[in-house]
C-alpha cells in the first residue's frame, strides 16, 4: 500500500472511531438526561426534610442497604442455577422449572422488600411531602419518566 492509501485509511479508521466514540457519549449523555431523578434525590434534594426527619431515614436507609445485598445475592444465585439447571438439561426439565421457582421465589423476595423499605420511608414524611414522595413512586413504577 503506497503512502497516500495509507494516509487515507488511517484517516477514515480515525474519523470512524471519533464518530463512534462521540455517538456512544451522546447516547449516554442523553439518556442519562430522561432519567427521572431516583427516589433517594426526590426523598434528599426535593423534600426539605427537618432534621429529626433525615436522621429517621438515615437508619431506615442503613438498616436496607444492610439487607439488600443479601437479597440481590439470592436473585444472582437463583439465576445461577437457572443457567446451570438449562445447561445440564437442554430443555423445559423439573430441574429447570424448580430454577425458575427459585428465581421467582427470589425476585418476589427482593421486590417485597424492596416496596416495605418505600413504605417505612413515606411513614416518616409529613402529608405534603408524602404526595411528593408517591407521585415519584408511581412515575417510577409506571414509567412515566418524561
Amino acid at each position: 500500500m503506497n503512502g497516500r492509501w495509507k494516509s487515507i485509511v488511517i484517516t477514515a479508521l480515525l474519523a470512524a472511531l471519533a464518530s463512534g466514540a462521540a455517538t456512544w457519549a451522546s447516547a449516554t449523555w442523553m439518556m442519562r438526561e430522561r432519567q427521572p431523578p431516583s427516589l433517594h434525590a426526590v426523598v434528599h434534594q426535593k423534600l426539605k426534610l427537618d432534621a429529626a426527619q433525615e436522621q429517621r431515614l438515615a437508619v431506615i436507609e442503613a438498616r436496607f442497604a444492610e439487607r439488600r445485598p443479601l437479597l440481590e445475592a439470592e436473585v444472582r444465585a437463583a439465576n445461577r442455577e437457572l443457567a446451570a439447571a438449562i445447561a445440564s438439561s437442554g430443555g423445559d426439565t423439573p430441574e429447570v422449572q424448580a430454577a425458575v421457582d427459585h428465581f421467582h421465589v427470589a425476585m418476589g423476595d427482593l421486590q417485597k422488600a424492596t416496596i416495605a423499605h418505600v413504605f417505612e420511608m413515606r411513614a416518616v414524611l409529613n402529608p405534603e411531602q408524602a404526595r411528593v414522595f408517591d407521585a415519584a413512586v408511581v412515575s417510577a413504577l409506571s414509567g412515566d419518566a418524561g
